[in-house]
């Protein structure tokens, strides 16, 4: 089990690769890539900024991946998340899950993106394209706190 908070970019396959060297129990693994959209509700994004407290915020990473692995027979699991200013097309997140079946392997990495979007300690600001326009601080959804209520059953 992994977290990492980072700047920097991830390579997917190099995760990918580390996580499951090694472990011939894995049969399946899953993957969630989120990425910057270049346009919100409001048009063209510049840029969207990640902020994060350190150390609060690995903390409850990790809690969420502990609890995905006592719910599914997990063989390995990784999060990174980024923060920081990026741009449209940057990577934000990576989630990969590895379990001897898929459908644990499936319903885990659901889990945590579930939680990711609703619950860990991240505030994203969308700066607009245009001189002169100042970013807004993005809300959550209900769709996100929605799709969260099925785990609590």
């Amino acid at each position: 089990m992994a977290v990492r908070v980072q700047a920097g970019d991830f390579d997917t396959g190099k995760e990918i690769a580390a996580l499951a060297r090694g472990n011939a129990n894995i049969g399946a693994i899953v993957t969630f890539t989120g990425t910057v959209r270049g346009a919100a509700k409001d048009g063209a994004i510049a840029t969207m900024t990640l902020e994060h407290y350190p150390g609060m915020t690995e903390a409850e990473l990790e809690r969420i991946e502990a609890e995905a692995k006592a719910r599914w027979p997990l063989e390995a699991s990784l999060i990174v998340h980024r923060f920081g200013d990026l741009a449209p097309g940057d990577s934000i997140v990576l989630v990969v899950t590895a379990s001897a079946h898929r459908q644990a392997a499936f319903e885990a990495a659901e889990f945590l993106m579930d939680y990711l979007k609703t619950r860990a300690p991240f505030w994203k600001k969308e700066t607009p394209l245009g001189f002169g326009k100042t970013g807004q601080w993005v809300d959550a959804r209900e769709a996100d706190d929605g799709a969260l209520e099925r785990w609590k059953r």
